[in-house]
């Protein structure tokens, strides 16, 4: 199976990395910033970073012919483990099915942004 690398328009990463990678059904991502689109900005608010997470993940899902039904595992990384009840709200309003939603983790990375996250997802053509 051929690898593809998955590129989107709302960030690029600074080293020769891409967005995402897909080999057959599997798409990984590579970490995900909470960069305003098109920025290396990050919002102050902890809300508008999960929400710019979110949009670059759907970005990653399009490109590679997938959708929010294909995520099999978010994790997130928090400066602060506080923070992992501000995910619920964003997580809930795109799974919101309980019977349906993808494994979660939550990590403590010190010293980085706010929140980040990487995700992998299963996509069968």
């Amino acid at each position: 199976m051929a690898r593809r690398s998955i590129d989107i328009d709302s960030f690029v990463h600074q080293n020769p990395i891409p967005a995402a990678s897909r080999i057959g059904p599997l798409l990984v991502s590579s970490i995900i910033p909470p960069f305003n689109p098109g920025e290396r900005k990050v919002p102050k608010d902890l809300q508008d970073c999960i929400a710019n997470i979110y949009l670059h993940m759907g970005k990653m899902l399009e490109a590679a012919g997938g959708s929010w039904e294909h995520v099999a595992k978010i994790t997130f990384h928090v400066s602060d483990i506080a923070f992992r009840e501000e995910l619920n709200d964003q997580f809930v309003a795109h799974f919101p099915d309980p019977a349906s939603r993808p494994a979660r983790y939550t990590t403590v990375s010190e010293g980085g942004p706010k929140v980040a996250a990487e995700f992998i997802a299963y996509i069968e053509d």
